[in-house]
């Protein structure tokens, strides 16, 4: 069946904000890093705008894919992380350093959406394809960055959340907790994807992100 013009529109629109708000947010780590004396991510090219560094065939192309045509109400991936030595940028600015490295995507795409839902305001009644384009982009912007930024904060490796925890643990001297977490690290992504196909467990650790829409939609 041949898709309309107002759907294609619509899947180019919802591309153009997810790859925006996974690249953006991979970039602000590195960025964040490079500020705290860590030259890593840009030596090895990882501050490029240019899509294609990052690029992870699982989190940008395979997980987008599935939950598109399995039809969820929502869109969200992942880039190729960027490479940071954690450790110039704890001994340069000490764990609140790694904290705000950590912290800087979901950072990010919280004030993309806030600046999105600001301008949402202008397209809500498109009178053109481009309007069209524009509104639909802004409000798939305004989901998704919701969205990666809570997926992000959860407490789970290699999540931005886990590693917020394992560094305040580390600067509060909780080294019981910050064992721990390095102990389960291998096992994250199993744990991760384990919550993201039972959709029980996965829509309560979703409700903020709800909150959130409400909010700015």
């Amino acid at each position: 069946m041949m898709m309309t013009q107002e759907e294609i529109i619509k899947i180019v629109a919802s591309i153009f904000a997810l790859a925006i708000a996974i690249i953006g947010h991979e970039i602000m780590h590195g960025y964040i890093a490079y500020r705290y004396g860590d030259d890593t991510a840009k030596r090895a090219g990882r501050l490029s705008i240019n899509p294609i560094v990052h690029v992870d065939p699982v989190g940008t192309i395979l997980i987008p894919a599935i939950l598109y045509f399995t039809h969820t109400p929502f869109l969200f991936g992942w880039a190729k992380p960027v490479p940071v030595n954690i450790n110039r940028v704890i001994h340069n600015g000490g764990y609140n350093g790694a904290i705000a490295v950590a912290l800087a995507g979901v950072t990010f795409n919280f004030i993309l959406a806030a600046l999105l839902a600001a301008i949402l305001p202008l397209f809500v009644e498109p009178e053109s394809y481009t309007a069209l384009f524009f509104g639909y982009f802004i409000v798939q912007g305004i989901i998704i960055n919701v969205v990666l930024g809570v997926f992000n904060l959860w407490p789970i490796p290699p999540l931005d959340g886990s590693q917020v925890v394992l560094y305040l643990a580390q600067k509060l001297r909780w080294h019981s907790l910050a064992e721990a977490y390095e102990k389960i690290y291998p096992y994250g992504m199993f744990i991760l994807f384990g919550i993201l196909f039972i959709p029980q467990l996965s829509s309560i650790l979703f409700v903020p992100a709800s909150w959130i829409l409400k909010i700015l939609l």
